[in-house]
């Protein structure tokens, strides 16, 4: 951890309580669109909303979409969510392409975690008291005291037989019974 880190609000990366399980609800409250009519680096900006802002108002009614003109600004995203945070996108010089893809991430995106310090690598709403899974679970705890190397731990475990395989003996014995049929009529 670097020493900058220990300066941000310490917290989990969690999204609102089981979105999604029934009904997904977008988390994305309201876009300001901020640009200059005259300015060069607002051209995508102004390229975008007369392409295609309506339509991305039309597929997303729970977004409200605001566009503001600003004389003498840069064009900017200003994003606001359902949990009351705010997110600033500077725009300068950005293809419409390039905004159509920022404003798609940030539809989708749930919150902002960027001043955000992770205090665990995992977080779960319905913790285990038997604690993580790891591959030795399940084993049998003689396999700590064996001398090695074993040649009985060399074996390879007892594999199930694929069903690829299956069918290929299946198809070999259809052929071994029609050539014993045929050498039963001849």
């Amino acid at each position: 951890m670097t020493h900058r880190n220990i300066f941000l609000k310490p917290g989990f990366i969690n999204v609102p309580l089981q979105n999604g399980i029934g009904r997904y609800i977008g988390q994305l409250q309201r876009i300001v669109l901020k640009f200059c009519k005259n300015n060069g680096s607002s051209r995508g900006m102004r390229e975008y909303i007369e392409s295609d802002l309506v339509s991305f108002a039309k597929n997303n009614p729970g977004v409200v979409v605001y566009v503001k003109p600003r004389r003498h600004r840069t064009a900017i995203i200003k994003a606001e969510y359902l949990n009351g945070e705010v997110q600033w996108l500077n725009c300068r010089n950005f293809t419409r392409e390039e905004i159509t893809k920022w404003i798609e991430h940030l539809k989708r995106q749930q919150k902002v975690h960027e001043g955000t310090r992770i205090r665990k690598l995992w977080q779960t709403d319905n913790p285990s008291i038997q604690g993580p899974w790891t591959p030795f679970t399940f084993k049998d705890p003689n396999l700590n005291l064996a001398k090695y190397p074993n040649e009985e731990l060399s074996q390879t475990e007892n594999i199930a037989v694929s069903s690829q395989d299956e069918l290929v003996e299946l198809f070999k014995k259809q052929k071994i019974e029609e050539l014993e049929a045929a050498k039963a009529t001849n």
